[in-house]
């Protein structure tokens, strides 16, 4: 006795002497396998389309970044700052800036307030007194707050502490420096500039912290520098507005140097911004290549061939990188006259003598040809974004695609079904058939046996 898939008891041709098992699986085989071929070929060519599309939109992604950053006008205008002397001056520019240089000299540094107490020779944790300690920063009677030391929490490790976690505190950092002569607590304005210097006001047991009793160890003080031979004063060491685009960062106290800050176009930082999007449009077409492509040698087709959301993907781009751009007044209106060239396979290259020629020549003009009403990046963020957005076209087509798989699937499970159950219809046949045979076997081999018994009796009379 043998049991089928189906779970019946059947016979394996007791009467028959058929391999009946084998019979019925094969019989079955051959019912479904082109079935479950066809399905298992539909999935992996659904689960292929479905990578593909995921592999296009992230390179589509990448290349919509690269148009994006050029589309700011501000890409086309980067510039560079130079100090002679970075240990006393250090510069950055940014597209505002003009290209030019200036004399810089750095008279005297900000600094931030600070107040010391005398030297407590007591421990840390001893008490000092209680009352309020009132802190005022700058001339503004409105922006101080106050800090309350009761009998509980009077040492001077609880008096910092209180000053630092006050929730109206308004910009001062308390601190213990534990020197030869005994603890200093020390208030520091934690902005620099003369409008940021602290008055101290203690009550009650706490008049020994006030300002009076406090020595100064850093004078508030504004920075004060001359620019091309003009004042300028600072409360902070970062001076950026005296100067359209530019911003000095203040490092060292030089009266007597005269620091050369120079501003120049950073040709290297545009061109990177070019060469990126270079870059990103010869990716996103290789992999557009890849997908919608037809190998004759192997007879294989990509993933994506002939797709129309590939097809029409292509025209949307080409279109937009070829077409001339206009409503601008430059001389510059298309990627080739800014030295970006498309080749016959459809491969982008960047002449790097020209884009540096029509940047000289009008920036204005080369950040035109992107960045317009018309612009080559405008036109691109429009049409790409249907395909991009959440709920665009890419999107669409994925969940049509795992819609396909779940009927793929469901498929599979109907014909997993009803090939149980062929399966164990045939079984049922054949078993039946089996029994017959054996039966009419068996009749028969009476029969034979009755005969023969007959024969023999006849003779002997």
């Amino acid at each position: 006795m043998a049991t089928s898939s189906t779970g019946l008891i059947t016979s394996t041709g007791i009467g028959s002497n058929l391999d009946i098992t084998t019979i019925v699986q094969k019989l079955v085989d051959a019912e479904g396998a082109p079935i479950q071929a066809r399905l298992a070929k539909k999935k992996t060519e659904t689960d292929s389309k479905i990578s593909a599309i995921g592999s296009l939109k992230s390179a589509l992604e990448a290349f919509q970044k690269a148009a994006k950053a050029l589309k700011d006008g501000d890409a086309f205008q980067a510039h560079t700052a130079t100090s002679t002397y970075d240990s006393i001056v250090t510069a950055s520019a940014s597209a505002k800036a003009v290209p030019g240089t200036y004399d810089i000299i750095v008279s005297k540094l900000a600094t931030n307030h600070r107040l010391a107490s005398t030297g407590f020779t007591a421990p840390q944790a001893a008490a000092m007194g209680t009352g309020n300690l009132t802190f005022q920063v700058g001339s503004d009677v409105n922006n101080s707050f106050t800090v309350a030391i009761d009998a509980g929490h009077q040492s001077l490790t609880d008096i910092r502490d209180a000053v630092n976690k006050a929730a109206d505190n308004k910009g001062v950092m308390a601190s213990i420096v534990n020197a030869a002569d005994g603890s200093h607590i020390i208030f520091t304005s934690k902005n620099s500039g003369l409008a940021n210097a602290i008055t101290v006001t203690g009550t009650d047991g706490l008049t020994g912290l006030s300002s009076a009793n406090l020595e100064q160890k850093v004078a508030a003080q504004d920075a004060e520098v001359k620019i091309n031979d003009f004042d300028v004063t600072s409360p902070s060491n970062t001076i950026a507005g005296a100067v359209d685009g530019l911003t000095l960062n203040l490092k060292t106290e030089a009266p007597a140097t005269t620091v050369t800050v120079s501003v120049a176009t950073d040709t290297t930082a545009i061109e990177k911004s070019m060469t990126d999007f270079v870059s990103a449009f010869n990716n996103l077409g290789s992999v557009m290549k890849n997908f919608d492509s037809y190998d004759t040698t192997n007879k294989k087709a990509g993933a994506l061939f002939a797709d129309s959301l590939v097809r029409n993907l292509k025209s949307q781009i080409r279109s937009s990188l070829s077409t001339p751009v206009t409503g601008t007044t430059s001389d510059y209106n298309s990627l080739q006259m800014i030295g970006l060239e498309i080749d016959r396979n459809g491969v982008m290259s960047f002449k790097q003598t020209t884009f540096e020629t029509a940047l000289a020549a009008d920036p204005n003009g080369v950040s035109s040809v992107f960045g317009s009403t018309d612009g080559v990046s405008t036109r691109l963020e429009a049409r790409l974004d249907s395909y991009l957005q959440t709920g665009g076209l890419f999107d669409n087509r994925t969940e049509t695609l795992k819609n396909t798989l779940k009927r793929i699937s469901d498929d599979q499970a109907k014909t997993d079904d009803r090939l149980a159950t062929l399966e164990a219809r045939l079984l049922k046949q054949f078993n039946a058939m089996d029994s017959l045979v054996g039966s009419i076997n068996s009749t028969g081999s009476y029969l034979t046996q009755q005969l023969a018994a007959l024969n023999a009796s006849t003779k002997k009379s």
